[in-house]
């Protein structure tokens, strides 16, 4: 491999070009010259084609060249939880894994992005501390129905809610009488409503903070598949009536593709996402007491597992992201190992692209399946996909130089998040970044960042 005789983090040409023999472009993979110029793709050509010498020319041999991964379900927590994350953390983790677009969620932090006063102060506390480009997403909670315009005229890119109690107070779950007020607004202005999809029975919460227990099998029984099944169901029959699009977030239960695929022949605008640790880990492999696999929906049985893989071969379920949601060490209750009373939540941002192509390549999937699922829906999906997730003209040269063949072992030192709790640590995993761009900016390389954040808050173009 010839890879770049100098670090670029100091000193990124304004003007390049980047040589692989394995591009990742949208027409397949092929060695190719991208030429960046002023932080714009502006040609994908041969390499014998390449512009004049005076061009400075980056060659990286056999390593794989990849778009920007583009990640839509990260949970910030700043402001007003910035202990248990924050932008400046959480984008420098996301920047390592080769992530150079990430979209915030609502909740979390304080105050909840539910007004377009929450949406500015969110604004604000990112501004200059962000490593990769940020969008946000928006809050739909009892009551806020005329926010949503605001905050979609400020360039929010679309709205989440939770159809059962979320565990933040101060982001109340939706009710159908409530989603039938915001939908119509969403589907009159097209964008996206995401939702949390689990419908506890009224007599039955999602959360009861007197229950305490170790195993996590009871974990496991507490939320089932069934919740799942019935609000899809749920959000099926809305969607169908309000023609709002519909996205169902970090979905679980496999036992729902059946009437995903339903809903996708009537020609329904739902769309879904499964993540990494529904895709990696099985309910049979979690030890009593282990915790820091608690997340909400639950990680399910193996052979839940499976049925999760074959609707990403079959295209029921769209992308993978990581959801990531961290906490504080003592919220996730490690020396009780009490299931029931630790918050639900699992950090692998940094690790998301890594964690999916492990899994991947054992199955069969090729890196084109992989730029699929992590850059170039979840672009389109964000509204960005004029600018993200490809590697082609006129798109921010975002770009990842990748060893997918290179494997390694997950310490704690390895890690950018602000805690480095994660079921991940001590699993093998598949694909090492090299070097990551940011707009031609080279942002990591080889272990290091640049000196300085330059990611910028991205808004959904109106």
């Amino acid at each position: 491999m010839t890879m770049f005789r100098h670090s670029l983090l100091s000193s990124t040409p304004s003007e390049f070009v980047l040589v692989g023999d394995r591009v990742v472009t949208p027409d397949g993979t092929r060695a190719a010259a991208i030429h960046v110029r002023d932080g714009i793709i502006v040609a994908v050509g041969s390499p014998l084609e390449a512009p004049d010498s005076s061009i400075p020319r980056l060659e990286v041999g056999d390593r794989v060249i990849l778009p920007g991964v583009v990640d839509t379900h990260v949970h910030v927590n700043e402001p007003g939880r910035t202990e248990w994350e924050g932008f400046e953390t959480a984008s420098r983790a996301a920047a390592a894994g080769g992530i150079t677009t990430l979209v915030d969620m609502p909740l979390n932090s304080i105050p909840v992005t539910t007004t377009r006063a929450a949406m500015q102060t969110k604004a604000a506390a990112a501004a200059a501390h962000c490593w990769v480009d940020v969008g946000l997403w928006g809050g739909v909670v009892p009551g806020n129905a005329g926010e949503l315009e605001p905050m979609i005229d400020a360039g929010i890119l679309g709205f989440k809610c939770f159809l059962c109690p979320s565990g933040i107070d101060d982001f109340p779950q939706a009710t159908e009488a409530d989603l039938r007020v915001a939908m119509p607004i969403l589907a009159r202005r097209g964008v996206p409503l995401l939702v949390h999809a689990e419908l506890c029975p009224a007599d039955t919460p999602a959360d009861d903070p007197q229950a305490t227990s170790r195993h996590y099998s009871d974990y496991l029984a507490s939320r089932p598949a069934s919740w799942e099944v019935d609000a899809i169901a749920l959000m099926i029959r809305l969607c169908r009536e309000t023609g709002c699009p519909v996205h169902i977030v970090h979905l679980s239960a496999a036992d729902a593709l059946p009437l995903l695929a339903e809903a996708r022949r009537e020609g329904l605008p739902i769309t879904v996402e499964t993540c990494p640790h529904y895709l990696f880990f099985s309910a049979e492999q979690i030890p009593d007491g282990a915790t820091h696999f608690k997340c909400a929906p639950p990680i399910r049985e193996r052979e839940n597992r499976e049925r999760l893989w074959e609707g990403l071969r079959t295209g029921i379920i769209d992308f993978v992201v990581c959801d990531h949601s961290p906490c504080t060490p003592d919220l996730k209750r490690l020396e009780a190992g009490d299931f029931l009373g630790a918050w639900g939540g699992i950090s692998s941002l940094q690790l998301s692209p890594s964690i999916v192509w492990s899994q991947a390549k054992a199955r069969g999937f090729s890196i084109e399946d992989l730029v699929t699922w992590v850059c170039r829906r979840t672009a389109r999906f964000a509204g960005l996909g004029g600018s993200k997730g490809a590697i082609a003209p006129g798109h921010d040269a975002d770009l990842v130089v990748w060893d997918p063949d290179a494997c390694f072992t997950l310490e704690p030192s390895m890690i950018h998040h602000r805690h480095r709790i994660t079921p991940y640590l001590g699993e093998t995993l598949y694909g090492v970044v090299e070097a990551t761009f940011l707009r031609g900016k080279a942002i990591y390389e080889r272990g290091v960042h640049g000196p300085a954040p330059t990611g910028k808050l991205l808004r959904r173009l109106l």
